[in-house]
């Protein structure tokens, strides 16, 4: 079959589409014919070796599928020709791959495939950030860096469709913007100038930060007291640093989100957290917006529309 593979660590123009043999599923794996692989960043890491998952190379990449069961175990649920999601943690940018029976979901009617690939790692954190960690409460207001990429679309959704208030969307630019809009931020501001708009509307009571660098301490000040600050990663590339008596003036927490590092040690923990969120994508609440679609031979582009900010959505390779 067809595959990405990384076979160097000299980043996204580097990585080659190679014939590699079909993979062969354990007696707890279902073989999945892939539709749709999200693309995201950590995959972007992973091509530079910056990634805390190094598996020796070569590897195939890609954690999120959408697609149709092949085989499955005559025990789990499926069948041959089932539409499913899937969380392989590795193997996705690939014809075929392969997934445990217990990260592999039924994939709703009306969601489609590339809609699919955008669910497990972006929706799935988001909703560990906001209601498990954050704890987000009703009528909550939530402030959302990065708010017209992949985590940040998810989360605007997630927090609205778990009863946030207002939610403001932080943005690069008034295009992205119109985009965050359009996923149901109730307003947006640019990221210049951020903290001052914020404060001046009375502040947040949760922000989601997956972004980090110099945006940091002014998100600290935007939070109103009881305030949580949800750092979910580091886009910008820098890792932010902060001065902690503005936590302890403040009466505010920071909070680490590291979705994978967590579900992954608590058997169970996914599906539950895809139970939660399921009902809300079924009625519509929850529709993820896929951004720029390429095919496997074109995995460079895909991972360069994230290394250089230019997607809004989820970015989508297709076999």
């Amino acid at each position: 079959m067809k595959a990405v593979q990384i076979t160097s660590l000299e980043g996204p123009s580097a990585v080659e589409l190679l014939d590699i043999a079909d993979p062969e599923p354990a007696a707890d794996q279902v073989l999945i014919r892939v539709r749709a692989a999200g693309v995201s960043f950590p995959e972007l890491l992973q091509s530079r070796g910056l990634y805390q998952m190094k598996p020796p190379l070569p590897f195939t990449p890609g954690s999120e599928v959408a697609g149709d069961i092949i085989s499955a175990p005559e025990d789990s649920g499926f069948a041959s020709g089932d539409r499913v999601v899937a969380f392989p943690l590795l193997g996705g940018f690939a014809e075929q791959a392969v997934a445990g029976v217990d990260v592999t979901f039924p994939l709703p009617d009306g969601v489609s495939y590339e809609q699919g690939a955008a669910l497990p790692l972006n929706y799935l954190t988001a909703y560990f950030a906001l209601i498990e960690r954050g704890q987000l409460a009703e009528g909550e207001s939530v402030l959302v860096h990065g708010a017209a990429g992949g985590v940040g679309t998810a989360a605007v959704q997630v927090a609205k469709a778990f009863g946030a208030g207002t939610v403001i969307a932080v943005t690069s630019t008034a295009e992205k913007g119109a985009v965050a809009l359009e996923v149901g931020a109730d307003q947006f501001v640019l990221v210049d100038g951020f903290k001052d708009a914020v404060k001046e509307a009375g502040g947040v009571d949760l922000v989601v930060d997956p972004v980090g660098g110099d945006r940091f301490t002014d998100s600290i000040r935007c939070l109103r007291e009881d305030g949580r600050l949800l750092v979910i990663g580091f886009t910008a590339g820098e890792i932010p640093t902060v001065r902690v008596n503005r936590v302890l003036l403040s009466n505010v927490s920071l909070v680490g989100v590291f979705w994978g590092g967590y579900v992954l040690k608590r058997p169970g923990h996914i599906a539950a957290e895809w139970n939660a969120i399921l009902p809300h994508l079924k009625s519509g609440a929850l529709q993820p917006l896929v951004g720029p679609v390429h095919p496997l031979a074109d995995v460079a582009l895909a991972l360069a529309d994230i290394d250089e900010r230019r997607a809004t959505g989820k970015v989508v390779l297709q076999p």
